[in-house]
C-alpha cells in the first residue's frame, strides 16, 4: 500500500441543509427524471436529519447519464467521456443501497488522503474503516449540491459502481469524476468542465482520492 499523501486541502464547508438540497433537485427537473413529484423530495428532505445529510436518487430512477449533464463548473455543463457508452451499465458492487428511490448518504468525504492509491488498495481501507464507497450516481449528486467539492488535482473516483461482464468477471474500469483539460476527444469547449470519466482499477492517480460516506438510509 503507498504512503499517504500529505492532505493540502481545506475542509470543505457544510452540505447545504437537506430542505434546500431538495430545492436544487426540483430546480434541475431531477424529481421528474425519477418520475418523482415535487411534494415527495421534500417529505424525504423533512425527515432526512441534519447537517451531513445528502440526498440522493437511486440510480434505478436516475442515471448517471441524465445527471451529468446538469453539473457546472465555470458555465460549463458535465459530460460522459465518449468511450465509456455503457456508463449506466456500471451498477451498485459491494453496496448496498435502500430500497427507494430518494435515500440519504450520511459522512460524505472525498478521500484525498488516499490520492496515489490504486481502487484495489483503497476499498479494503475504507471498508476497514466502516466506511462505504460511494456510486457514481452518489458522487454526482454530491457535486450537484456542492460543486465546489470538486477541484483540480482533488478529484474522486466512485468505487461503489462496477461493470460485471457477461462472463460475471468485473471490468477492470472503474468510475471517477474529475476536471476536463479540454485535451483529445473531450475538446477544447469543454475544457474545466466537470468530466464523468473512468480509471483502471490496479492504477494509482495523484489528483483522485476515494469518495466514500459512513451509512446510507431511506
Amino acid at each position: 500500500m503507498p504512503d499517504t499523501l500529505p492532505d493540502p486541502s481545506t475542509a470543505l464547508p457544510a452540505l447545504p441543509a437537506p430542505s434546500a438540497q431538495a430545492e436544487r433537485l426540483i430546480e434541475l427537473g431531477v424529481h421528474e427524471i425519477a418520475g418523482l413529484s415535487a411534494d415527495e423530495v421534500r417529505a424525504v428532505a423533512a425527515r432526512a436529519g441534519g447537517e451531513g445529510a445528502l440526498l440522493a436518487v437511486h440510480p434505478d430512477r436516475a442515471p448517471a447519464s441524465a445527471l451529468a449533464p446538469l453539473l457546472r463548473r465555470d458555465g460549463k455543463p458535465g459530460f460522459v467521456v465518449v468511450d465509456m457508452p455503457d456508463v449506466d451499465d456500471f451498477t451498485p458492487c459491494g453496496v448496498e443501497l435502500p430500497d427507494a428511490p430518494l435515500y440519504v448518504v450520511a459522512g460524505v468525504d472525498r478521500g484525498d488522503r488516499m490520492a496515489n492509491w490504486s481502487p484495489d488498495e483503497a476499498l479494503p481501507a475504507l471498508t476497514g474503516e466502516g466506511r462505504t464507497p460511494l456510486v457514481l450516481t452518489e458522487g454526482i449528486h454530491w457535486l450537484l449540491q456542492q460543486p465546489e467539492a470538486l477541484e483540480r488535482n482533488r478529484c474522486f473516483m466512485t468505487i461503489g459502481s462496477r461493470l460485471r461482464k457477461a462472463d460475471g468477471t468485473l471490468d477492470a474500469r472503474t468510475p471517477a469524476i474529475w476536471i476536463s483539460n479540454g485535451t483529445g476527444r473531450d475538446g477544447r469547449e469543454r475544457r474545466n468542465a466537470p468530466k464523468v470519466g473512468w480509471c483502471w482499477w490496479n492504477n494509482r492517480h495523484t489528483w483522485l482520492g476515494f469518495a466514500s460516506a459512513t451509512h446510507r438510509g431511506a
